[in-house]
């Protein structure tokens, strides 16, 4: 037996007795005639304490042990005299009387500490080091509490996990599909899932009335923070529910989890807001609803005074920064500079600070009028010591959508982004159609599958920019952490649906054949939501990156640094394969 405790484990209800430990050593320091090692395994940290005096050959064997050496030690629980507050093992130590060496180590290439001297991508390439450290084995931890709790809650309610393939057909639409290429039929490739989409719909036809999974799928796509190829989703499925149905089963889930895992009771509803609501008011279909700062329109107030800046515009809005008027030339300067930056395309920012007398001074005084300014506080309800920031452009959409990423960044100055705070919400009612301008045809928002509104079905023929999507997203703090819709499971509609989306009756039974045969033979009202794992566990992390809830995540550019994948194959695969590879020409 190598341990008969863990690091973490022992108390000083304990003292006295003869324990064996194994684990890593976090570091040693040596204070007169004594050594003194921290030991460390994944339940937490234990001292070590060897005499001089007491054993000079045991004390010497201490002295010789580097950062990260595996031993194994046996010795009597001991009172500390001066207790350690900070760890729950704080109150004893280990009086040693054995130590062996299982694995010497060399130095590690950064401090396996939770503030740690490694960067991101030294971390990433030794994170088999970096899972050692409290802070990453934590994340982890909480991941496995999740799942477990989602589980408990979905068998409860008569959810069934059923397993669905990971080979499957290539479906075009949509992000780039991962590809491989199948030996036995030369030329062909199967698709790794990029969700479980039109197998769950098949469960439903089956009569798995309740279908879940927690589910590895795939996408090809430029990866950001809240991104990875490979992610895990929390795919749901239910028949003969309507959207109202399916909203109070996963917002119950979520409070369970909320009061599970993280003690907190969210008793009132989960607000919600329709799409166009959640564009006009805060420029994003995932608003941050911790704070209010939302969007105001002013070209009522501010179009036709002379500044043609704001004349030529198609929209003009701004936020309204409480308490916020002490912002130095400098600070403002930076945020203009913010907007301008091409990843959010504006073209500058004009502010107005209210005063403390209640007047207002713009950088635009000399086209405003103190009456067509007061008129612009009273849209926002401003104060005195409020800031406002205007900002305008061309396009209705993409100016809310900048505004909506000042209004983040100032929030995020002011503090106003409490990640131990959380607001809940359901964002309804999307279009169901978006108009893609390069192939000049209908795409889908969110999939071909979505219904729309029972009462905007006739708008298919007339107006489909007009029909709304009975589709459905749950938000928390800004984050789009679980989607979902009421399907189709009409065939003329679905029929209907791939030819606004510009399928031939020939390529729709190509790629989606298998469910329109499906449904031929009696398929459910059905309808469903798949939450991302990852973002919703860095939620409850506190983390600005799904990375550090993923054993093994990729880095920025799709490569496993650590594993370095992906990775040239052999020249005999290629061939078994019936592959062959071109150069590349510049």
């Amino acid at each position: 037996m190598f341990r008969t405790h863990t690091c973490g484990e022992l108390r000083i209800s304990d003292a006295n007795k003869q324990v064996t430990l194994s684990g890593w050593v976090q570091r040693t320091r040596k204070m007169g005639g004594m050594t003194f090692v921290d030991l460390r395994d994944r339940y937490g940290i234990t001292q070590l304490v060897f005499n001089e005096e007491t054993d000079a050959t045991l004390c010497e064997q201490a002295n010789k042990l580097g950062r990260e050496y595996v031993i194994q030690v046996t010795g009597t629980v001991n009172e500390r005299y001066n207790k350690n507050k900070n760890i729950p093992t704080g109150d004893i130590e280990i009086i040693v009387t054995y130590l062996q060496v299982l694995n010497a180590s060399e130095v590690p290439p950064f401090t396996i500490e939770d503030q740690t001297d490694g960067g991101d991508d030294i971390r990433m390439k030794y994170r088999y080091l970096d899972l050692r450290r409290s802070s990453v084995r934590a994340n982890l931890e909480l991941r496995h509490k999740m799942t477990i709790e989602i589980r408990s809650y979905l068998d409860k309610l008569g959810f069934l996990e059923v397993e669905t393939p990971v080979l499957i057909g290539s479906t075009p639409e949509g992000a780039r599909d991962f590809v491989v290429p199948s030996r036995m039929n030369p030329g062909q490739f199967y698709a790794l899932p990029q969700s479980s989409q039109t197998l769950k719909q098949l469960l439903m036809v089956s009569g798995f009335d309740r279908y879940f999974q927690i589910v590895k799928c795939f996408r090809d796509e430029d990866l950001r923070a809240d991104r990875q190829p490979e992610f895990t989703q929390i795919d749901c499925e239910m028949s003969f529910v309507d959207q109202e149905d399916v909203l109070n089963v996963f917002e119950g889930m979520s409070k369970h989890l909320f009061r599970s895992i993280k003690g907190i009771d969210i008793e009132e509803p989960f607000q919600r807001i329709t799409w166009h609501d959640a564009m006009k008011y805060y420029g994003s279909d995932k608003p941050d609803m911790r704070f209010d700062m939302r969007l105001v329109e002013l070209m009522d107030i501010l179009k036709g005074h002379g500044f043609p800046v704001f004349d030529q515009a198609a929209y003009v809005g701004g936020i309204c920064a409480e308490g916020a008027a002490t912002y130095t030339r400098k600070q403002l300067d930076a945020l203009t500079d913010f907007v301008k930056r091409p990843q959010i395309g504006a073209k500058g920012m004009v502010y107005a600070r209210v005063e403390t007398d209640g007047t207002v001074k713009s950088s635009v005084d000399k086209f405003y009028s103190q009456e067509v300014l007061q008129q612009m506080k009273e849209a926002f309800g401003a104060k005195p010591g409020d800031l406002i920031l205007i900002l305008s452009g061309d396009d209705v959409m993409k100016t809310r959508k900048q505004l909506n990423e000042l209004r983040l960044e100032v929030a995020s100055q002011l503090g106003l982004r409490d990640k131990d705070k959380f607001v809940c919400l359901w964002v309804v009612d999307f279009p169901l159609f978006e108009w893609d301008e390069e192939n000049n045809r209908y795409v889908a928002m969110h999939h071909p599958f979505t219904s729309p509104k029972p009462e905007d079905i006739g708008l298919l023929d007339t107006d489909p920019g007009a029909v709304r999507a009975n589709a459905y997203d749950m938000v928390i703090n800004g984050v789009e952490v679980g989607g979902g819709s009421i399907r189709i499971y009409d065939s003329e509609l679905q029929h209907k649906m791939f030819r606004l989306l510009g399928f031939t009756p020939e390529r729709a039974q190509e790629q989606f054949g298998f469910l329109m045969n499906a449904f031929r033979y009696g398929a459910p009202p059905h309808g469903g939501l798949a939450y991302g794992l990852d973002r919703f566990v860095s939620l409850f992390a506190g983390l600005d990156s799904i990375r550090d809830c993923i054993a093994f995540p990729k880095n920025n550019s799709g490569r496993d640094v650590m594993l370095d994948a992906p990775s040239w194959i052999e020249p005999a695969q290629l061939e078994e394969l019936h592959l062959r590879l071109e150069e590349i020409k510049e």
